[in-house]
């Protein structure tokens, strides 16, 4: 995170322009579930690679102007969807809780999570806990109480541990860092 601001501001602007696309990109990485209105996507992963990578500082940024350029009408959200049905749709919370996941991730590795491997991961978990804690809420209005988990939470877990993984892995290798337990 340090390595950021010692960049002159162009180079912070041009960073963050590639880091936005970045996300849009993963966002566009997306199998849809016949059984949910809730995709498989990239999304998650970029968001909390982001919020590892640049920080909360930059990171928040980041992740907070895509949602803006998502809410606005840009098709950057997963489909090439935009505007601010999408973020009253049954994604809409977990989209939210993309901002706080990347601000949480980058202030915990800030914060020295980011010295050994275990303690990467469980920052990037506890990231991934608060997209699902803004999406499930929101999601149940769409589908009920009784079958948020089945259709917002459990078919992902496999695919979230991936993701956690592979961010983890990428931190740790443009960190320079040796993966430590």
């Amino acid at each position: 995170m340090t390595w950021l601001k010692e960049r002159t501001v162009a180079e912070r602007l041009v960073i963050l322009g590639v880091a936005n696309l970045l996300l849009i990109v993963c966002s566009q990485i997306r199998i849809p579930l016949p059984f949910t209105p809730v995709p498989i996507t990239g999304q998650t992963f970029g968001v909390l690679l982001l919020g590892a990578l640049l920080g909360s500082r930059y990171g928040t940024a980041v992740v907070a102007a895509y949602v803006l350029e998502g809410v606005t009408g840009l098709p950057v959200f997963a489909g090439w969807k935009g505007g601010i049905a999408v973020l009253f749709g049954p994604t809409g919370g977990y989209i939210v809780g993309f901002i706080f996941a990347a601000f949480t991730v980058g202030w915990l590795l800030e914060r020295g999570w980011a010295c050994r491997l275990h303690l990467t991961l469980a920052a990037l978990l506890t990231g991934n806990a608060l997209i699902y804690a803004f999406g499930l809420p929101w999601l149940a209005f769409f589908v009920g109480w009784d079958k948020v988990l089945q259709l917002g939470l459990l078919p992902f877990l496999p695919g979230d541990l991936v993701k956690l993984m592979a961010a983890a892995f990428v931190v740790k290798v443009l960190s320079g860092d040796k993966a430590r337990f």
